[in-house]
This record gives C-alpha cells, sequence and structure tokens, in this order.
C-alpha cells in the first residue's frame, strides 16, 4: 500500500513539474504579432469578422 502511494506522489509531483515548465516554455502569456500576410476575401465576403473591421 505505501508503494502505491509513493508511485502515485511521484507521478503527481512529475505533472506539476512539467506543468510549470511548460508555462514557463509558452512564453509567459505574450500574445504573438499579428500576421503580416494580406486578408483574403472571397467575392465581397473578408476573411475576419465584420466586428474587427475598421472603416
Amino acid at each position: 500500500m505505501i508503494v502505491v502511494l509513493v508511485v502515485l506522489g511521484l507521478a503527481s509531483l512529475a505533472g506539476v513539474i512539467g506543468t510549470v515548465v511548460l508555462v514557463i516554455r509558452d512564453g509567459h502569456g505574450q500574445i504573438p504579432l499579428e500576421p503580416s500576410v494580406r486578408p483574403w476575401t472571397a467575392g465581397h465576403l473578408p476573411s475576419r469578422p465584420y466586428s474587427t473591421i475598421r472603416l
């Protein structure tokens, strides 16, 4: 029983450490730059929602 608890504890610790490492490597929540590619159109339909297009 003790062995199972130790294994579960080590697995939990490894999961927490792995999560912290992934969050740190992810860029600390920084927003990526907008792509420099021109938006596409399909006829008169824009590539972005109408609410985000500024006139």
